[in-house]
């Protein structure tokens, strides 16, 4: 097995396990991540999901050495990705956990997540620049949504090296992190997401996600259906009353500093 699954309380860490390829994704480790997403997305106990590499590497991308040795990877215009997940859209937030390198396909791994906790020393890029090896792994999509048309261009056209602060600085990033941190952070951020009320945090998170896609009055009445179920369930107004009772006030987010 190329994907190790832990579990902690409503968090769910998948860690792309083949050092001795950099983490790269053959056909075999990519139908495997499509496999453990999907279950995770269907596990009503599994809230918020941190993906992350082995031994100090998010993932080298494509296994271009499995692919010259005639294993080539999915491609196919409809079902899962050539890199497994990067089509899916789940119900459920992932975060990246982003160490040393996180290049080609896993740069497009990353850009698939809600959001990357990023290691100071991490490196993203598009190196499949350099060997003639086309995007199918959702970047052309996703980079100019994360970071705008501009700075996405850049990555993709020139395939150039990126380090931790300037991906922090131009939006790839969303922590920047002292090396050897990005897991534990990322893992911590899993679990303050996971206790926030959770009809609430997918209904908003789905909203946006459809909304890229909308005109924006779309985009409004989307917005509204979605909030307005969660109104209708109760979840919004239990929470009023937690902040009738005092918690909450001052911006903080600590459940003990109920009063």
């Amino acid at each position: 097995m190329s994907i190790r699954v832990e579990k902690d309380g409503p968090v769910t860490t998948m860690t792309i396990d083949r050092p001795e390829r950099r983490n790269a994704i053959d056909r075999a480790t990519a139908d495997e991540l499509a496999s453990v997403f999907r279950t995770f997305d269907e596990d009503d106990s599994a809230r918020v999901a941190v993906l992350t590499g082995a031994q100090g590497s998010f993932s080298s991308g494509a296994d271009l050495k499995a692919i010259a040795a005639g294993d080539p990877m999915r491609l196919e215009e409809t079902g899962d990705s050539p890199l497994g997940v990067t089509r899916m859209q789940l119900g459920k937030p992932v975060i990246a956990a982003v160490s040393g390198y996180a290049v080609a396909g896993g740069m497009a791994l990353a850009l698939w997540c809600d959001l990357r906790v990023v290691e100071e020393t991490a490196t993203f890029g598009m190196f499949d620049r350099r060997y003639g090896v086309p995007m199918v792994g959702g970047v052309t999509v996703n980079l100019p949504r994360l970071i705008g048309l501009s700075h996405a261009m850049d990555l993709i056209l020139t395939g150039r090296a990126v380090d931790g602060p300037e991906a922090f600085r131009i939006g790839l990033a969303n922590r920047l992190v002292p090396a050897g941190q990005a897991l534990a952070e990322a893992e911590k951020l899993a679990h303050q997401l996971a206790s926030f009320p959770w009809q609430c945090m997918v209904a908003d998170r789905k909203a946006t996600l459809e909304g890229l896609d909308l005109p924006a009055p779309m985009g409004h009445l989307n917005e509204f259906r979605h909030g307005k179920r969660v109104f209708d369930s109760g979840e919004a107004q239990a929470g009023a009353s937690r902040f009738a009772r005092g918690q909450g006030r001052h911006g903080s987010f600590d459940e003990g500093d109920n009063k």
